[in-house]
């Protein structure tokens, strides 16, 4: 990711949460702690079933009175009415302001070229008004913006940044490991311990309760990861639901086929160090797991 670079992602979205209660509503179903949560940091988190698996994930950004939710511009309409679902009594007001907002990314050096910046994961600033925050996964993935569509032009020339193809910013996070496409896939399959959450830091196991909780502590407590999410790189389009074998035995599932494959994938060293730079046979065609 060069400095002078800036990804326009047109297929994430934006909600706004505000109201009296927000925090508080936000607090007691998402895996994050809202109390880390402020003006100069964001968080990555999620949101999962009551049994402890995947359903959504996201960016929690404070702005103004209430917070924006950055996530996959496809899953925002189910993830409002999943919101609606817990808001019961609760004084917030939900909104869609995909209309309104563009997610971008920008390379961590042109983020600690501007005022105010830090070089910590999730560190927040503000640019003409707007949130910018280093990726509170992964520093590699670079800063993210969120900014309103009437300045987005404006900003990108004032910051003298030349638009790129966001597909070169797509294969960063897969070589990393960061599922951010079609995770809708992903939906009540795998456990949020699973997709690497706590590596990826969306998971407080101290702030006590959130939906998916009990299930989620439990395996940690316990240490029964047993599976995790994985990049696979093969040169044959994979299909959903395809085993993974290795040797002929099975050790996965493609969850995700395309375009950048993922699959669960079971955990027998921590490090995966019998599967490094090994042949895997999908579907009668050799793949690998990027590592």
């Amino acid at each position: 990711m060069e400095k002078d670079q800036i990804f326009i992602l047109k297929d994430r979205g934006i909600i706004f949460i505000s109201g009296r209660d927000a925090k508080d509503f936000l607090q007691n179903i998402v895996t994050n702690d809202l109390n880390k949560v402020n003006n100069t940091r964001s968080c990555f988190s999620s949101l999962l079933t009551p049994q402890g698996k995947y359903l959504y994930d996201f960016m929690i950004i404070k702005h103004k009175n209430g917070y924006f939710i950055e996530c996959e511009l496809n899953q925002i309409e189910k993830l409002i009415n999943r919101l609606n679902i817990y808001k019961l009594n609760s004084q917030v007001e939900i909104l869609n302001l995909s209309n309104e907002f563009q997610v971008a990314v920008i390379s961590i050096d042109k983020f600690l070229s501007l005022e105010n910046s830090k070089n910590s994961e999730g560190h927040t600033l503000k640019f003409r008004d707007d949130p910018f925050f280093i990726d509170p996964r992964n520093k590699n993935l670079g800063a993210r913006i969120i900014i309103n569509l009437e300045k987005l032009y404006m900003s990108i020339k004032k910051l003298d940044l030349k638009i790129q193809d966001p597909t070169i910013y797509y294969k960063i996070s897969h070589r990393l490991g960061i599922a951010q496409v079609n995770t809708k896939n992903l939906q009540d399959k795998i456990f949020g311990l699973e997709c690497n959450f706590e590596e990826l830091n969306a998971i407080d196991f101290k702030k006590g309760c959130y939906v998916g909780q009990e299930n989620t502590a439990r395996m940690k407590l316990k240490n029964k990861l047993r599976k995790r999410l994985l990049p696979l790189k093969s040169d044959k389009k994979l299909n959903i639901g395809s085993d993974v074998n290795f040797k002929d035995i099975k050790i996965g599932t493609v969850l995700i086929n395309e375009p950048y494959p993922f699959a669960l994938i079971k955990l027998n060293d921590p490090d995966f160090s019998e599967f490094k730079d090994k042949d895997l046979l999908i579907d009668n065609n050799t793949s690998k797991i990027i590592q």
